[in-house]
């Protein structure tokens, strides 16, 4: 099943769609929270037809497990060249994200001004990096990274069996199966496709649910190959922060974003 038809949706009424959580999108049970937010997106992206995702924001309420869920979708302004969107996703009767989003007219007067301080991370290609394989006989990495292909770079790929380097960051490669093109919905998912970074410290840590996660789509043309530089610089109170920079193969900026999670006793 495409990434497209995983999260479509059908519009049910004025502003609500229906859709479906499927199965295998999940970190053992509990659906991947960039895929949910894809679902939503999607939902929206619907009730603003010609306009480009170039921000959403979600707050996580309850998990999301497999099934029919529901999205309602609000129009809060539309303006000459940003459209304001909020929308819930609702599963088993119960809300699973809220979420906030902005829309752009492709059209609209963009400045020339162009500055980047930050390059993109030093990867090998993809064909020398390291796949992240979900295998019944081992609990980690989760069934969700069957459903894309992630090769993490081999000074870090380690950190699936147990040797990590120490260090909180993961780089690689991601796209979507059999050649799907990742659009600005998939780029949500993207930001949320690879392990946790902090998994690659010796911390103990096991699992880190996510509070709130907020994607800027800054290219929407779609890609294959994305190029992810995954970092989480602090770790305290039970709470930890993680950046994202997605780039394409060519070295452009194509999105990125920040999540805060939750860490566990």
């Amino acid at each position: 099943m495409s990434f497209t038809t995983a999260t479509a949706v059908t519009r049910t009424g004025p502003g609500t769609w229906s859709g479906q959580i499927e199965p295998g999108w999940d970190i053992f049970d509990i659906a991947n929270g960039g895929y949910l937010m894809a679902i939503t997106a999607r939902a929206m992206a619907n009730e603003t037809i010609g306009r480009d995702l170039v921000s959403i924001s979600a707050h996580f309420l309850n998990p999301g497990r497999a099934g029919p869920v529901s999205v309602e979708v609000e129009t809060l302004k539309v303006g000459r060249s940003i459209s304001t969107l909020r929308a819930g996703l609702i599963g088993l009767d119960k809300p699973v994200l809220s979420a906030l989003a902005s829309f752009a007219d492709p059209e609209r007067a963009v400045s020339p001004a162009k500055l980047i301080q930050s390059p993109p991370p030093e990867i090998p290609p993809p064909n020398e990096c390291v796949r992240a394989e979900h295998s019944p006989e081992r609990p980690f990495p989760p069934p969700f990274v069957n459903k894309v292909q992630l090769m993490l770079h081999p000074q870090d790929a380690s950190a699936l069996q147990g040797d990590r380097t120490g260090i909180a960051r993961l780089r690689g490669w991601m796209r979507l199966l059999d050649g799907e093109p990742a659009d600005p919905i998939a780029l949500v998912l993207a930001a949320d496709s690879f392990p946790p970074a902090v998994f690659n410290t010796t911390l103990p840590v096991n699992w880190t649910p996510t509070l709130d996660l907020t994607v800027h789509v800054r290219d929407p043309r779609p890609r294959t190959w994305l190029q992810l530089d995954v970092r989480t610089r602090f770790v305290t109170g039970g709470l930890l922060e993680e950046d994202v920079d997605v780039w394409d193969e060519e070295g452009s900026l194509v999105a990125h974003s920040r999540q805060l999670a939750l860490v566990p006793r």
